[in-house]
């Protein structure tokens, strides 16, 4: 077996309980036969044409050949630099697969002009730019290819020899694509982004980038069989029932590597628990934790903690209402597909859809296309202009401001922290996140923005009301136009973050906002303000 699981407390009496159910209701089987009924009449439609993952691995064969032929043909051609413009589904899976692989990928999936510009500027000359993008229209990967098409063109370098392009068939990115010259991969249209991990919008930019992907599809077929069988060993039957079937509910899910040879997997099911279950007001809040997470030891009753451990042969002793489960990457990838459709029908709810993430989508395309004032802030401090939405007033100061958005954190709720900043540049924001989780004693989250807008955005909006939210955003004072578009790349991502806050605000959430020209300065600032006891 390619993946173990073991568990105390709630989640092994939800085991015990639960997945003999599972086993008499032919779940695992269903899933596999892609039986769209298995959550609802209501969930039937985009059911009946969303199941193609579970034959990602044989549907993918073919396209191995392809992709390491290409990357050869580069190769020979002295391209050997990697960067996947894609967001969600698109670039999550291929990130985690090469950080696994040990293989350089640039992930581009910000808008901030600062984080483009040093990604374009790296080694262009070396460069292939993989366009990924299930619809075509996803507007940040637009924005990305065409500042790299001028760029290659300024280079006097033909972006067709420079340009791969993976998207859905007949999607307008295709149609476009094809009539430009560059190389098309099309996937499989039954397979939602989040769960594309093994079709071509995972291996395309992980093969090109030189992971092993032949041994990650070899991973998961090894645990296929099991997953397919109505079985008490199932492991994404257990693992269901673990995330949908605690009484009472744990509706946070903390995820802890602790050993695994796995790495950033956490960002990837980030996306693929928020974006299926948030939604009708409920669902579960993946929280990315380490070990030493505030969270961890803090006893939370909706908190189930999941450990990636290393082997189970360790015969680690599992602590008193934990979960831990070890596989290989390709094992896990599969498994946990499993494991949230599964939850999805414990839950009662339709796992592939994303109801609420066109909402903020559709707010930023209309202050990129307005063009407003930007709104008074409540006050300046130190070159930081703080704004509060959603019903939350920011007094005046940032320690009263911060103070006042932690008050708004309740016993059940949860802290977004929303960082629209260049995420290669300010890491130093990050442990922020412990340090809130240590000041409200509740789940915190840490997301990159936009990237965080398809994954957990979804939930932001569509789960339970109980999120508070913390906006970074860098005003970058150098920017990036668009080209083609009447719009720079400092515009949209402004417009992505306060489109985001009025549809929070719209949902009652208390948004706290932070608008600075010097994220290293503001961010010692707030370091100070979540310290100072108010």
């Amino acid at each position: 077996m390619t993946v173990s699981i073991a568990a105390s407390g709630d989640a092994a009496r939800a085991i015990d309980t639960v997945v003999p159910r599972l086993v008499t209701d032919l779940v695992a089987s269903g899933i596999t036969a892609q039986d769209p009924e298995l959550w609802g009449p209501d969930a039937e439609a985009e059911a009946s044409n969303r199941l193609g993952w579970v034959e990602a691995v044989s549907v993918s064969r073919p396209l191995v050949a392809e992709i390491i032929a290409l990357r050869e043909q580069l190769a020979a051609d002295g391209v050997d630099h990697v960067v996947l413009a894609g967001m969600g589904g698109s670039s999550l899976a291929p990130e985690v697969i090469t950080r696994t692989a040990g293989v350089p990928l640039t992930v581009l999936d910000s808008t901030d002009p600062a984080q483009v510009r040093a990604a374009v500027e790296h080694q262009l000359d070396r460069t292939v730019l993989v366009v990924s993008s299930k619809s075509g229209s996803t507007l940040e990967t637009d924005s990305q290819r065409r500042v790299y098409e001028q760029a290659f063109r300024d280079a006097g370098i033909d972006p067709a020899s420079r340009i791969v392009v993976v998207t859905d068939p007949g999607s307008p990115l295709e149609a476009e694509a094809t009539a430009a010259g560059y190389r098309v991969f099309t996937a499989d249209p039954t397979v939602g982004g989040r769960y594309s991990a093994l079709t071509a919008f995972g291996l395309v930019p992980s093969g090109l980038a030189g992971a092993d992907i032949v041994e990650l599809l070899d991973e998961a077929d090894a645990i296929s069989a099991l997953l397919a069988v109505d079985t008490d060993e199932n492991p994404g039957l257990v693992l269901g029932a673990v995330l949908g079937g605690t009484a009472p509910l744990r509706d946070k899910i903390g995820i802890v590597p602790d050993g695994t040879h796995i790495v950033g997997f956490g960002d990837w099911v980030e996306q693929l628990i928020a974006e299926s279950t948030g939604k009708d007001g409920s669902g579960l809040l993946p929280v990315v934790l380490d070990v030493d997470s505030p969270e961890v030891t803090a006893g939370l009753p909706d908190l189930q903690v999941i450990r990636l451990v290393g082997s189970r042969e360790e015969e680690r002793h599992v602590a008193e209402g934990e979960v831990e489960i070890t596989g290989t990457l390709g094992g896990q990838l599969l498994t946990w597909e499993y494991a949230v459709a599964v939850a999805g029908r414990l839950l009662g709810i339709n796992p592939f859809d994303q109801p609420d993430v066109e909402a903020a989508k559709v707010a930023a395309r209309a202050l990129l296309d307005d063009r407003p004032e930007p709104t008074e802030p409540a006050f300046t401090e130190d070159g930081t202009a703080v704004r509060a939405t959603g019903g939350l007033t920011a007094g005046t100061t940032l320690a009263e401001a911060v103070s006042r958005l932690l008050d708004e954190v309740d016993a059940t709720g949860y802290l977004a922290v929303q960082a629209y900043v260049d995420r290669t540049a300010n890491q130093a924001l990050e442990p922020l996140r412990d340090a809130l989780a240590a000041r409200t004693g509740r789940p915190v989250t840490f997301g990159y923005g936009p990237r965080f807008l398809h994954s957990t955005g979804q939930y932001h909006k569509g789960g339970p009301a109980n999120g508070v939210f913390l906006q970074i955003v860098a005003d970058e004072p150098d920017d990036l136009a668009v080209p083609g578009r009447p719009f720079t790349f400092g515009q949209l991502i402004q417009a992505q973050a306060a489109g985001d806050a009025s549809v929070l605000a719209q949902h009652g959430r208390p948004v706290l906002t932070l608008t600075t020209t010097d994220v290293a300065a503001a961010t010692a600032a707030l370091t100070a303000a979540v310290s100072t006891d108010s």
